[in-house]
């Protein structure tokens, strides 16, 4: 009789025991896996917002609304532009980021300053575009000429006339390229930027190697702040296909009931 109560008190012990050690380790699998979605924020991600023409105080409780951060780590100078505000950001506006991102804001300095123009010939479209944005400069029109080499880059221009790499240009100036184009790759669908602000509508039609053509603003509209902030509630032709270098014109209001729900 006492060896069956010790057997039994020994196997009790040992499921005891067993179950104990199950539980420590579900509940230290839980554990790890809660934290390490905190550190890592596994899954959460979140939409960029749109700082343009934000100051900096403003652009900080947008982000921290946002779920997102943001540093200032360059400067351009627009001269129709507020001292100050936000004129570009990276990653763009609408782009799904993990949660607690860092977003980095190029402002418009109070005064102007110079940069060194980049020699951008034979770099493809998308690498003189990343260049360009690196050195202070905005891309200004696409023009293209016969070339087996589709989109890469012949010439630099600005204000019309050719400008040679070294050269120092006001940072913030608009340079045009010539890029190249063959008969097997002329043509892009045109995307649909309704809903944008003025900025980030022209960027998104440059990525798709096409110019803006005629901006018609609604009437209160009055200067070049008020364009920033306008968003484009009309545009031509959105999922047509067009010869790469097109314009596609846009039409924009301050008044968000004229934007099309989506």
């Amino acid at each position: 009789m006492e060896e069956k109560k010790k057997s039994g008190f020994f196997k009790n012990w040992i499921v005891k025991n067993l179950l104990g050690a199950l539980v420590f380790v579900v509940v230290l699998v839980v554990a790890v896996s809660i934290l390490l979605n905190v550190l890592t924020r596994h899954g959460k991600t979140v939409r960029v917002p749109d700082f343009t023409n934000m100051s900096v105080p403003e652009a900080v409780q947008a982000a921290q609304q946002g779920g997102v951060h943001v540093k200032v780590t360059d400067s351009v100078f627009v001269r129709r532009l507020g001292a100050g505000v936000v004129y570009r950001q990276s990653p763009k506006a609408g782009a799904e980021v993990k949660q607690g991102r860092n977003i980095f804001l190029t402002i418009n300095s109070i005064v102007p300053r110079k940069t060194v123009m980049p020699n951008l010939v034979g770099y493809s479209f998308i690498e003189a575009k990343a260049e360009l944005t690196n050195r202070g400069l905005n891309l200004g029109k696409i023009r293209y000429v016969n070339d087996m080499a589709t989109n890469n880059v012949l010439k630099q221009q600005y204000r019309g006339r050719e400008i040679a790499a070294g050269a120092e240009i006001v940072s913030g100036s608009d340079i045009d390229l010539v890029l190249g184009l063959s008969r097997e790759d002329s043509k892009t669908a045109v995307p649909d930027v309704v809903g944008m602000r003025m900025i980030q509508a022209v960027d998104v039609l440059h990525d798709r190697f096409l110019n803006v053509g005629r901006m018609t603003f609604d009437p209160g509209i009055h200067n070049y702040r008020d364009s920033v902030n306008a968003v484009v509630y009309r545009q031509d032709t959105p999922g047509v296909q067009k010869t790469l270098g097109s314009s596609v014109n846009l039409y924009l209001t301050l008044d968000q009931a004229k934007v099309p729900a989506k």
